[in-house]
């Protein structure tokens, strides 16, 4: 699971640098302008970010924190999937559209990886 937890985190955080370049705060309406969008992205990017070192050291916290990384991963994928069919025109670049799509196929990988270590720890529980 840490590698797949790594790359959703890293493609995660690559898309919202790129977020910054398309000015995603006025997409979202976030209040604060850029000043919201810096605070969401202090807390979303700490949270991975300790989930990370949670998933490193197996901690029973480590499903929960995988949970929500992939979470993260899917929805990007989806918002901006609704952003495109609505006609907006951001993140349509070669590079934006493949990080989009590559968060999704990681937390993809990321919850089968987060399937097969709960199925294991299921049966060294029984």
């Amino acid at each position: 699971m840490p590698r797949s937890y790594f790359w959703t985190m890293l493609l995660l955080i690559l898309h919202q640098v790129d977020a910054a370049y398309w000015r995603e705060w006025e997409m979202f309406h976030v209040p604060g302008g850029i000043q919201g969008f810096l605070v969401f992205n202090l807390a979303a990017i700490a949270v991975v970010l300790v989930g990370y070192r949670h998933v490193l050291l197996a901690t029973p916290r480590a499903a929960l924190y995988a949970g929500v990384c992939a979470a993260l991963g899917v929805g990007t994928c989806l918002i901006h999937a609704g952003f495109a069919l609505a006609g907006l025109e951001q993140f349509h670049l070669p590079l934006s559209m493949a990080i989009i799509v590559l968060c999704l196929a990681s937390a993809v990988w990321l919850l089968c990886d987060l399937r097969r270590v709960q199925g294991q720890l299921a049966r060294q529980a029984a």
